[in-house]
């Protein structure tokens, strides 16, 4: 087995190369959505593929998909112990605007205590740091637990093929539990776990009056206005206190109780921080919650796009013959996503005037989920945080969707670990991206703890 403090010295007397393989990695411009970044993309399938066959694994693929590839290891199995799947992506999002860059995007430059460069965080430096804390640990000897990699290249576009895969390969697959390392912690000093993430269905909807646009002064007055239907329509989506009017859309929602209320009132948080992050004057929810209440753990309808009619510079006398909107729906545990769809239809059928066409699309979908807080993996995922943090985690919800981890829940019967080390102002998905390397380097120690945890804990 494993000793603990040889692996964390190992670890803090490597800290300067790992950070240099670990810029390698930032550097090459993984870029999922764009199709001239193809052959980066299999260039880091194939660059992290290396360290996997140096670390003890012993098979080793990066299995081709109908999109980008997957990165598959497994480390050699023993019935003694339990067996954790690693889930990470090695894909990025487009560095656009460029010019607002301070320095190259994919230059991986240092400066104080972070590494600047698209994927620094988000996340080749989450995935990185739990590969070094491997290295530290097969430096000792044998591994602690039984492990399988799943690295997947289309995190950034929605892993379309992801589901597919994990399906087809069950039993490949088979663990007891997840470490998903694409997550983050509520600040610099405060380790958090997220237990819970949201669901997400989202929509298009198109609402038609006329075969072709009309002249406003000649028409307007005679046909219905597309614009002000759909406006209508959205308008009554929601009641004055804030909650959603589709039929059926709380059938499966699943209630706070007390205690977990009682874990939510220990995130550090305040109104007035919520609305300067938002750079809001005012709150507005559903009644009969918290803020962080309704972020987390209640269901919510936004509309996040609206057009239709003239939008050009100047005038033009229009009326519109379509109006179209784009719907997400965020969705809490126990709410089916696939249900969504027959919610949102049951309601434009009995609200759409009569003479009025409508169409729905559906453009995605992915499940939430909860996870078990009082787990051995959940303790040990606790017990790694307080001993390198030296402070207790804070359980947290998190209001975005991780649609992986509920296909986890749902194909593998596990629960996921979202052990990970992003802090909220590393800019992910935006110009400047980057890692904050203290907590890089705690979270190498982190996942060192966490893995001997869970060896030794009988999980």
């Amino acid at each position: 087995m494993t000793s603990l403090e040889p692996a964390l010295a190992y670890a803090r007397d490597h800290r300067e190369r790992f950070l240099d393989r670990l810029k390698e990695l930032v550097r090459i411009p993984s870029i999922s959505t764009l199709p001239e970044h193809k052959l980066d993309i299999e260039r880091a399938a194939a660059w992290l593929a290396e360290p996997l066959g140096r670390l003890g694994m012993t098979r080793v693929e990066v299995c081709p998909t109908e999109g980008h590839p997957v990165v598959f290891a497994e480390s050699e199995r023993r019935a003694d112990r339990p067996t954790v799947l690693v889930y990470g992506h090695y894909d990025v999002q487009p560095v656009d605007p460029v010019a607002e860059w301070v320095s190259d995007p994919f230059g991986a430059e240092v400066r104080g205590d972070y590494l600047y460069g698209r994927g620094a965080s988000d996340m080749k430096g989450q995935i990185w740091a739990q590969l070094c804390a491997i290295e530290a640990m097969a430096a000792q000897g044998a591994l602690p637990v039984n492990l399988k990699y799943l690295i997947e290249g289309e995190e950034e576009i929605g892993s379309p093929h992801l589901e597919a895969f994990i399906e087809a390969h069950r039993d490949l697959l088979a663990c007891d539990v997840v470490l998903n390392c694409d997550s983050g912690i509520h600040g610099p000093d405060q380790p958090s776990i997220t237990y819970s993430l949201r669901g997400l269905a989202y929509f298009e909807v198109e609402v038609r009056t006329a075969a072709k646009d009309l002249h406003s002064g000649q028409f307007g007055g005679s046909i219905r206005n597309p614009l002000h239907v759909l406006c209508e329509l959205i308008a009554g989506m929601h009641d004055a206190a804030g909650r959603v009017t589709l039929p059926g859309f709380y059938d499966d929602v699943r209630e706070l109780d007390a205690d977990e209320r009682g874990v939510l009132r220990r995130v550090p948080y305040s109104d007035a921080a919520w609305l300067r992050l938002a750079g809001a004057d005012t709150l507005f929810g559903e009644a009969g919650y918290t803020t962080i209440e309704r972020v987390g753990a209640r269901p919510t309808l936004e509309v996040n796009g609206i057009w239709g009619g003239f939008t050009g510079a100047g005038a033009k006398t229009v009326l519109p013959a379509r109006a179209s909107a784009k719907i997400s729906m965020r969705l809490v545990a126990d709410q089916r996503p696939e249900k969504m769809e027959g919610c949102l239809r049951a309601y434009l059928e009995a609200n759409a005037p009569e003479g009025v066409a409508w169409e729905l699309r559906e453009h995605s979908r992915g499940p939430g989920a909860v996870m078990d807080r009082n787990s051995p993996y959940m303790r040990a995922a606790v017990a790694a945080l307080e001993a390198t943090f030296g402070v207790d985690p804070i359980f947290k919800r998190e209001g975005g969707s991780v649609p992986v981890v509920g296909v986890m829940q749902q194909r593998l019967g596990v629960d996921s670990i979202m052990l990970g080390f992003a802090l909220p102002d590393d800019g992910i998905h935006g110009p400047n991206e980057r890692q904050y390397l203290p907590n890089f380097h705690k979270g190498v120690e982190t996942y060192i703890r966490f893995l001997i945890g869970l060896a030794t804990s009988g999980a």
